[in-house]
């Protein structure tokens, strides 16, 4: 039985502290995400964002702390979650569809069962709106679709934990919009953390949002204070969001009062 089925915690973070070169990253957070759970991680550029999802995927040994995920050490859950990077790089040129990139991700997911390799890759690309481009080669698609690809490369191994970092940097507006509301979707068999470093990104569909730049201020019910900005991106407010913070505190303020 996994954790999830269990309702244990996807990942438990305790007083957790990295640095690098000298230069502390992370000092001293604590975070618990729920096996359903659907947070957005937010932060400035530099923040310590991706080292964080580095440390709960077992790459990155933090120098103090306790890490669990999915009930076990990081690295021991590498087969049971998904991950998006924020930066993919290949060669363009490289004679690979994108079917065969999907199909990577069933290779940590073999052991455990579940739909076959083309089963999984066939509902994996129809779950983003790839299906069609199935047997194109990967250095075709614009950048908007080879994300959505890497989404799908993530979602083939049937992960319980499933990590995305910038996964809407590449997309046009409507593209993204239908991408949060398949997270929304996800997060009902697994706990899904979108990463960002814009506020403005954020969807109605969340329901936890952490702010991170070292430390980590945690918000589980999603409401965002001027103060609470202010602390975590070392900048007034009236300076986020793309000249939109008043429209993102409002929004989630109101769904709360």
């Amino acid at each position: 039985m996994s954790a999830a089925d269990q309702g244990s915690p996807a990942v438990e973070l305790e007083g957790v502290g990295l640095a690098l070169r000298g230069i502390p990253v992370l000092e001293d957070v604590s975070l618990t995400i729920g096996p359903r759970d659907y947070l957005a991680l937010l932060g400035p550029n530099g923040g310590g964002k991706t080292t964080l999802l580095r440390v709960i995927l077992g790459l990155a040994r933090p120098d103090r702390g306790r890490v669990r995920v999915l009930g076990g050490e990081p690295r021991a859950a590498r087969g049971r979650v998904g991950y998006v990077p924020q930066v993919f790089r290949f060669d363009q040129d490289f004679p690979i569809r994108v079917e065969d990139v999907v199909r990577m991700g069933r290779l940590g997911s073999r052991l455990r069962g579940g739909a076959s390799d083309p089963e999984a890759c066939a509902g994996a690309l129809e779950r983003v709106e790839m299906s069609a481009h199935a047997e194109r080669p990967i250095g075709a698609l614009s950048g908007g679709q080879l994300q959505r690809v890497l989404i799908a490369r993530a979602l083939v191994q049937e992960p319980e934990l499933l990590l995305l970092d910038e996964p809407t940097a590449s997309l046009d507006e409507r593209i993204g919009r239908s991408v949060w509301e398949l997270f929304e979707e996800l997060s009902q068999e697994m706990a899904v953390v979108v990463v960002s470093h814009d506020i403005g990104a954020i969807s109605r569909q969340v329901r936890g949002v952490a702010c991170l730049n070292r430390r980590l201020h945690v918000h589980p019910e999603k409401e965002l204070t001027t103060e609470v900005l202010e602390a975590a991106y070392g900048c007034p407010v009236d300076l986020l969001a793309h000249g939109h913070p008043h429209r993102v505190l409002s929004d989630h303020g109101d769904e709360h009062r």
